[in-house]
């Protein structure tokens, strides 16, 4: 806790000297009280003046506990790096509070929207947040606004911040680009980014190796069937050397991943392809690819079951990352307590 107040105090706090409130005290408050299933700012004020006296053991509050207006020009005024960089030394406090080192294996990047954060008259461009997540630990590792919603921009800005030495990171076919194969190797990890005819010259040249490789038979794969929710689903994951006169930074192989879908009667198909920095075998593929999918079922979605991030009308100026990152401190404190239950049941 001791930990969580000195991080807080190093944000800068953007209000006059004659502030009632310290400014680690309020982002303390908003954090608890989002631990506590606390949404708005309204509820943030109700957690703080109920809880008022326990509160003022652990944090400053000579003037009571503040007022939902105070929480919402502060979360309004604050600059966003600041704090998401709280959020990245919170993290990594986390990491060595487990005896975990620095990130391993697969790191995955993606967007979410802040859906209903949006200024009025422009529901067509929520805000957007680019998280870094650590698919082993399922901790973050840093998120960051996207400016206008550029998202390929705001992962270039997160990742130069980043040291991944010994990572794979992934990330959908919007960021299979050189400035971001680059910035990945810059960082010290490899890439697996999703390759889709959005590149058509790159995606043509993937499609025509494997149509080369799959004629001269014998290529090396790794298969796996799942059965669960009334469907069954068959992959198979192949890799090929990268394709003579292919220039793309890095590239060292293409992956393939095959997948049959059924459900009852309808089947569907579906092939994708990965371009990769590392040479990896068929089922080391597989694990990377199905590890990519944590960001979306153990941050996204639990962002919106627990917190409820996608109803959230917090909207103006600097409030909706803001408080979006507050939520993502709090999902990190839920996954890394012991009890084996859900962070919305936490």
């Amino acid at each position: 806790m001791e930990t969580l107040l000195t991080i807080f105090r190093d944000v800068d706090d953007p209000r006059d000297m004659n502030a009632r409130h310290d400014l680690s005290s309020i982002l303390f408050i908003a954090l608890a009280a989002s631990l506590c299933g606390a949404k708005s700012c309204v509820d943030y004020a109700d957690f703080g003046a109920a809880n008022e006296e326990e509160l003022s053991e652990i944090v400053d509050l000579p003037h009571g506990a503040p007022s939902h207006d105070c929480f919402s020009r502060i979360f309004r005024l604050i600059d966003p790096d600041e704090l998401a960089t709280a959020l990245t030394r919170f993290t990594q406090a986390i990491r060595e509070g487990l005896g975990l080192g620095a990130p391993q294996d697969v790191v995955a990047i993606d967007g979410k929207s802040l859906r209903r954060g949006y200024e009025r008259g422009r529901a067509y461009a929520p805000p957007l947040m680019v998280g870094v997540w650590d698919a082993e630990t399922r901790i973050s590792i840093a998120a960051g606004l996207a400016p206008n919603g550029n998202e390929v921009a705001g992962t270039l800005a997160l990742l130069k911040t980043l040291t991944l030495k010994g990572c794979i990171v992934t990330a959908d076919a919007l960021h299979c680009h050189p400035a971001m194969a680059e910035a990945v190797k810059a960082s010290g990890a490899d890439y697996a980014l999703g390759l889709k005819a959005n590149r058509s010259a790159f995606y043509k040249a993937a499609v025509e190796a494997y149509e080369k490789a799959d004629a001269k038979g014998f290529l090396p794969i790794h298969e796996r069937v799942e059965r669960g929710h009334d469907r069954e689903e068959w992959r198979c994951a192949t890799v090929i050397p990268c394709p003579k006169g292919l220039v793309f930074p890095h590239l060292v192989a293409i992956g393939r991943i095959q997948a049959e879908r059924q459900r009852g009667d309808k089947v569907e198909h579906s092939t994708r392809y990965i371009a990769l920095s590392k040479n990896l075998t068929p089922v080391r593929l597989f694990e990377v690819t199905r590890a990519h999918w944590s960001i979306e079922n153990d941050l996204h979605w639990q962002l919106d079951v627990a917190f409820h991030e996608d109803q959230s009308r917090t909207r103006k100026d600097n409030a909706p990352q803001n408080i979006a990152l507050i939520r993502r401190i709090a999902l990190d404190i839920l996954r890394a307590h012991p009890e084996k239950r859900s962070p919305a049941a936490k």
